[in-house]
């Protein structure tokens, strides 16, 4: 009998394997990678924002400070009482209490440059004044000077001490060196001689809206102590409107 041939046994086709889901992962990867990606973006806007307010606070804190430092720089110190040496000269003189003249004295009260006025009171210590104020220096004035600009001055803190220059009731000349060294020796301090000063008055401290005569019997001592103590009560102060825009203030 004939030998039959062995046939070699078929090898099992193989199989080709599933292809994997598009896009690498599944649904449910791909949506928890999402949450996760606008939970990420979220939480970075939310600090973008937080820095943010940061910023603008600091900003607002740094601007309120400076505007605190630039009032307080700005702002005359407050009026201050009258020496008790001072007061005692003034009594002993025979001088007026400081006065208040009016009844209301607001500032920036500007007339036309060069314009005149008449004022009520003798000397006057406030109202309607030139926008433009004296000059110091220079302090000591041999002169009249312009009361309107004078005005001007007072509104900046300043105080001017007029006296008579001549004729009854003069001011010794003695007195008037003693007060013009104490001027040049201030700041923000006028010396002036007054003609229309009141009768009996020799000598009158004007700041604004304040005003204390004397007569010419005032002595040495008593002129250099009253007039001191006027001007540490008074100049530089917000007494006056603008008490700091004087020189020196």
């Amino acid at each position: 009998m004939a030998n039959k041939k062995r046939r070699k046994p078929r090898r099992p086709a193989t199989v080709p394997a599933a292809p994997a889901p598009s896009g690498g992962a599944s649904p449910e990867r791909r949506e928890r990678k999402e949450l996760a990606r606008q939970a990420k973006e979220a939480e970075r806007k939310r600090a973008e924002r937080s820095a943010r307010l940061r910023r603008l606070g600091t900003f607002a804190l740094i601007g309120v400070i400076g505007v605190g430092v630039v009032f307080y720089l700005q702002r005359a110190a407050s009026p201050r009482p009258l020496p008790q040496s001072a007061v005692d000269a003034a009594k002993a003189a025979g001088c007026s209490d400081v006065q208040t003249p009016a009844a209301s004295a607001p500032g920036g009260l500007h007339l036309e440059p060069g314009a005149s006025y008449t004022y009520d009171q003798h000397p006057a210590t406030s109202g309607y004044h030139d926008p433009t104020p004296l000059p110091i220096p220079p302090r000591v004035y041999t002169e009249p000077i312009q009361e309107t600009n004078a005005v001007h001055n007072l509104e900046h803190g300043a105080v001017i001490m007029y006296y008579r220059k001549s004729g009854d009731g003069a001011l010794p000349p003695a007195i008037v060196a003693r007060l013009t060294t104490i001027a040049n020796d201030s700041h923000n301090v006028i010396l002036a001689p007054y003609t229309p000063l009141p009768d009996g008055t020799a000598l009158a401290l004007a700041a604004w809206n304040k005003l204390q005569t004397c007569p010419a019997t005032v002595d040495g001592p008593q002129s250099t102590n009253i007039a001191r103590g006027f001007i540490e009560a008074f100049v530089c102060t917000s007494n006056a409107p603008e008490g700091k825009l004087g020189e020196g203030c």
